[in-house]
């Protein structure tokens, strides 16, 4: 169930801008994820994965999103805009910052750990969208390896 109509048309850009994000990483021969962080109407950074690229096991899209809003003195107005479900090292770091909504583009292709976000208190909307879905899959078929090796599915 898509729920995209319940955003703003502010937060829609802001998802948009995400999707943006994961197609140039897609682009780049790197994992389709992209995030951004956003005061109210207010981008503050924007980031997407980087593992394949820069060869760095943390540089998840969320991870380079947060690290290029730089050092904040609080998050606690934020909302974190990330195209799939946050892993559980991309969870904990917006428990440990305190970032209280994030919203997600899918979770069909990675089901992520909404549920430990949302026992810490973060609101989590799930938008089921279907450009999100459709890169994540082509890339999962096209790179099955480094799918599996980036979920740490590899033995």
């Amino acid at each position: 169930m898509s729920q995209t109509g319940s955003l703003s048309t502010t937060e829609q850009a802001l998802m948009d801008e995400a999707f943006r994000q994961a197609k140039k990483s897609f682009d780049e021969g790197g994992l389709p994820i992209g995030s951004v962080l956003a005061r109210g109407a207010t981008l503050l950074a924007a980031g997407h994965n980087r593992r394949v690229q820069q060869g760095d096991p943390i540089a998840h899209g969320e991870m380079d999103c947060i690290r290029s809003a730089g050092r904040l003195r609080s998050y606690r107005d934020l909302t974190l805009y990330t195209t799939l479900s946050p892993c559980m090292m991309c969870a904990g770091t917006i428990v440990q910052f305190g970032i209280p909504r994030v919203i997600v583009g899918e979770n069909r292709t990675f089901p992520g750990n909404e549920d430990f976000l949302r026992s810490r208190g973060v609101e989590v909307l799930v938008l089921d969208d279907a450009r999100c879905i459709d890169l994540m899959q082509r890339f999962q078929a096209t790179y099955p390896a480094v799918w599996a090796e980036d979920i740490g599915e590899v033995a």
